[in-house]
């Protein structure tokens, strides 16, 4: 399967949009396609791009497209709290006291504005991975392009998400305001650099829009981000690197009066957003949230605060590489130049990861809500992997002792990657290791690639690993693999999910055919 990868590489294909290829045998039959009541572990981890698919193999009642029957779907993480799978890991209780909770709490209203790209972003995240919106939370979710290409559309829908919070923000009685620009991610996880440009310049002509708007109403203004991505888009060698990185994120505290009041701001992580804004409110900060106030010097009691998030605007000075210093942006140096500003960390240990992790828009806008460290599920897995208590955690024993004991087939589906924020390949190996160790005979990988923060065809080289991992324990056999464009969506595009549910069932796709 990494060979016919290659070939893909060499029609013009990348990781990201692989087109799904499924395995023959050499008999010219199908190998490995899932059948209805086989068993599956979806080893992803976040989640959020993980429920279309799944609800297609679970779902009895599913109509987007015709499916072929449910599975035993077993995930290691929960997806979702209506998706009526078992998860290895559930989430632990629910995250008392983010800021969400706590503004709705006091009687104040709040307003998020978004793009649908970001919508479970900046509600289920930011609310601290509930689906629950608090009272007095009113959400504007303004729907993205729809387009297989985002590099054709660097745009997005930032200026409609700019001209609803313009509109609202002196119509709307909310003493809180949040608002996620998409861009920057969004078409930084592309390789096309002037698409890049034209959106860090779209965001930051919204940015001077938005701001300059709240300051002449009088509304305290945060600009901040979650994380970084296009100020690091080169390798050292000069390859290019489409992925999230470790930089530290800007915020700048803007409100006219703050140059005279002599206010400061102390550098510190994303888990500080949240105390600093509680407090510009004039509310009393929750036990819960261990974060600092990031402002020295007495602010006062702001009538309205809002934060402006630049998803994926990280912060870093040197030149090389860095697309941020190489676009256009007078907005945003106008305000760095004019008005309080630090650095905040957003990747490794700051944001719950492993240190040295990349930060993403998942942890990145948990933190900024939790107020606090909020370990990741990659962590807590990993932890489990290296105490062997993972190879005893009772949801996978049953996975694997049921497919077992109804002598029907193991199937592995998830991310092929060491560095991507929806799982690790340690993470399939440990299953393997487990599936082996019960007497699992017949496993299958269905195996996602996705080029972020990889380098350019890593994905044959991650199947060629896998691959020969699989021969090594004598367990295992890739049989579908295909680029997470297909699998992991959020957007509610079932032509994609379909393609890549019918790979894996019905065996559609590019053939491969053992010889």
């Amino acid at each position: 399967m990494s060979e016919a990868v290659r070939l893909r590489y060499r029609e013009g294909e990348e990781d990201e949009a692989l087109s799904p290829l499924v395995r023959l045998d050499g008999r010219g039959k199908r190998t490995g396609g899932v059948k209805p009541g086989d068993a599956v572990i979806f080893y992803d981890l976040r989640g959020e791009r993980e429920v279309e698919l799944s609800e297609a193999m679970v779902s009895p009642q599913f109509s987007h497209f015709k499916i072929s029957g449910p599975v035993s779907m077993t995930t290691m993480i929960e997806y979702h709290p209506d998706l009526k799978v078992k998860a290895a890991f559930p989430p632990e209780s629910r995250l008392k006291n983010t800021l969400s909770e706590v503004i709705s709490a006091s009687g104040m209203r709040q307003l998020k504005i978004c793009e649908s790209e970001k919508a479970v972003h900046l509600g289920y995240f930011l609310n601290g991975k509930t689906t629950e919106q608090f009272p007095g939370e009113e959400r504007v979710v303004v729907e993205s392009p729809k387009v297989d290409d985002y590099s054709r559309a660097p745009e997005m829908m930032a200026g409609q998400v700019a001209d609803e919070l313009i509109k609202k923000l002196s119509r709307n009685d909310s003493r809180f305001f949040a608002v996620n620009f998409a861009n920057v991610d969004v078409i930084g996880h592309i390789e096309n650099e002037p698409a890049i440009i034209r959106a860090i310049e779209c965001v930051d002509g919204q940015i001077g829009r938005v701001a300059d708007a709240a300051l002449s109403l009088g509304v305290t203004t945060i600009i901040s981000a979650d994380h970084g991505t296009v100020e690091k888009w080169l390798y050292p060698d000069g390859a290019i690197d489409t992925g999230h990185t470790e930089s530290p994120v800007p915020v700048i505290l803007m409100d006219h009066g703050l140059k005279s009041k002599g206010i400061e701001l102390n550098n510190g992580e994303l888990s500080d957003l949240a105390p600093t804004i509680l407090s510009l409110l004039g509310l009393a900060i929750p036990k819960e949230m261990t974060g600092k106030n990031l402002v020295r010097g007495e602010t006062g009691k702001s009538e309205k605060v809002l934060l402006i998030i630049a998803d994926g605007w990280g912060f870093r000075e040197e030149k090389f590489g860095n697309l941020i210093l190489k676009a256009k942006t007078p907005n945003f140096d106008r305000l760095w130049s004019k008005y309080p500003h630090a650095t905040l960390k957003a990747g490794g240990l700051a944001v719950g990861m492993p240190e040295g992790a990349v930060g993403n828009s998942e942890a990145g806008h948990i933190h900024m809500g939790a107020g606090r460290r909020i370990y990741s599920d990659r962590v807590k897995i990993d932890r489990a992997i290296d105490d062997k208590s993972f190879f005893k955690n009772p949801v996978l024993l049953d996975a694997v002792r049921g497919a077992v004991g109804k002598k029907v087939p193991l199937h592995l589906l998830g991310i092929v990657s060491f560095y991507s924020s929806h799982g690790s390949l340690n993470h399939l190996y440990a299953l393997l290791e487990l599936a082996k160790a019960q007497g699992a005979k017949e496993v299958y990988l269905h195996s996602l690639l996705g080029r972020r923060g990889e380098r350019p065809e890593s994905g044959a080289h991650y199947i060629r690993e896998v691959e020969d991992y699989c021969q090594k324990i004598g367990l295992g056999k890739v049989v579908t693999v295909m680029g997470r464009f297909w699998a992991l969506d959020r957007e509610q595009n079932w032509d994609r999910v379909e393609r890549a549910y019918r790979a894996m069932f019905f065996g559609e796709g590019i053939i491969v055919q053992e010889y």
